[in-house]
Formats: structure tokens, sequence, C-alpha cells
């Protein structure tokens, strides 16, 4: 039977990718329509996204910023895992780490304020930071993994 400090951790996981999936659906509701329409041709897009209107363009930012640092927490959560080193610290950070980007993503595409936006984003790369750090320092730390 899994723990549920597991379980909680890997919900954690769970609600990054979708937030990733949430941003690809508003992104594909933004873009789709104006392509099929003939809004917007596929020779304009087919290189860069200028011709996508603001709300479209914020999105498509948003869903490419998921594949950065949540790279790094995805790698450090399935590491915490495979080694058997999720406790409830890990679960705090995680979801500190998770709620942050949702932040960073609900500003990215609603407002836009950059300081508010790179305050969030500072954040969790911090948080992400400490996470890497606690979970290197008990895997070196354990006694046989």
């Amino acid at each position: 039977m899994m723990p549920l400090v597991e379980k909680l951790f890997i919900l954690a996981i769970g609600a990054q990718v979708m937030l990733t999936l949430v941003i690809l659906v508003l992104m594909g509701r933004e873009r789709v329509p104006r392509v099929m329409s003939g809004e917007i041709r596929v020779a304009d897009i087919a290189v860069e996204r200028t011709a996508y209107p603001l709300k479209a363009r914020l999105l498509s930012n948003s869903f490419d910023n998921q594949f950065q640092l949540p790279v790094l927490f995805f790698v450090a959560a399935l590491l915490a895992l495979h080694v058997g080193l999720v406790g409830w610290i890990e679960v705090v950070l995680a979801w500190l780490f998770v709620g942050l980007r949702i932040l960073h993503a609900g500003i990215h595409v609603t407002t836009n304020r950059v300081h508010r936006r790179f305050a969030a984003y500072a954040a969790g790369l911090a948080v992400l930071a400490v996470l890497w750090l606690w979970l290197l320092i008990r895997i070196l730390l354990a006694p046989s993994i």
C-alpha cells in the first residue's frame, strides 16, 4: 500500500501536468479557430507566432515555460520516488513549487505584469533549488539506497 505522503507527492506531479494541459487546451482554443476560419494564414505562423493575437501568444509563451523549470521538478520528483525518499518536506516543497507555477502561469496569461511574474518565477526557482538541495543531501547521507 502506498503511503499518504507518496500519494500527495504524486498528486503534485499530476497537478503540474494538468496545468500544462490546461494551458495547451486554452492555447488551442485561441489559435485553432483563427486558423480554421482563415483569419490567420498557416504560412504566417509556420515559423513564428507574431500573427496570433496577444492572448494566444501569452498562452503559447506560458505553455513553452512549462517545459523549463518544471522539467527539473519532474526529474527531482521521479528521483525522490525512485530512491524512496518522499517525506512531508518533499510534499510541501512540491506543492509550493506547483502553486507558484500556477501563480506564474496565471499572471502570464492575464495581466502579464512582468515584475509580479518574475517574482513568482524566482520564488518557484528558489523552492526548486531547495527541493534539489534537500534531496541531494538526503541521498548522500542515506545509509544505503
